[in-house]
């Protein structure tokens, strides 16, 4: 039987860039499928109720520092160094997901995917920008003006709506998020779990 992980994904969540890099080693352990599922995080928390870490826990004595301890582990087991807190953060991520959508299912998925990740959370751009945006996807070799044109049509607005809806009714409540079959994961902490059920 073929193994799939589906990833509820938004490029808005630097989580969600720690996890795509990782969910790649445990595909290639497992012979496991990525399915990425383009998700817009405001909509997740705004169905749940739920908060970024920032926001919901930055009350909390040593809470966030041990957030950011986290964060330098994994960078550091994952050998994520090229990854760079973006000042600009947090980031409107609606015209990247969009888009993302626009591109999605087809040959420039992949290629949409690392150029804007890499924006967001490598080259520390205003990815909320349209225009940033349009330059980065350029340079990826990607007609931009046709995806963002494209990203702006009532189907891929609704595609990107229905994803997101899809995934609360899931259980979703914040990215990443995985599910294999029916097993629902949340946070880049719960990638070992995830490969010891696809195992």
């Amino acid at each position: 039987m073929a193994k799939t992980i589906d990833f509820i994904f938004d490029f808005a969540s630097p989580n969600g860039y720690f996890a795509r890099k990782a969910l790649t080693g445990v595909a290639e352990r497992t012979g496991a499928t990525i399915n990425l599922i383009p998700c817009l995080l405001g909509g997740l928390f705004k169905a749940t109720g739920n908060q970024a870490p920032m926001v919901a826990f930055g009350g909390i004595k040593g809470k966030m520092d041990y957030e950011m301890l986290e964060i330098r582990r994994f960078i550091a087991r994952h050998g994520l160094a090229a990854f760079r807190m973006n000042p600009n953060f947090p980031i409107n991520s609606l015209t990247a997901m969009r888009g993302l959508c626009a591109v999605e299912p087809g040959p420039d998925f992949d290629t949409y995917v690392e150029a804007v990740s890499a924006g967001f959370w490598e080259g520390r751009l205003a990815m909320g920008d349209p225009a940033v945006l349009a330059s980065v996807l350029t340079e990826a070799g990607l007609d931009a003006e046709a995806i963002l044109t494209a990203a702006q049509t009532d189907p891929v607005k609704a595609r990107l709506a229905d994803n997101t809806a899809a995934a609360v009714d899931r259980g979703a409540f914040g990215v990443p998020t995985f599910f294999v079959g029916s097993e629902m994961f949340f946070g880049k902490e719960r990638l070992g779990q995830v490969e010891e059920m696809l195992s």
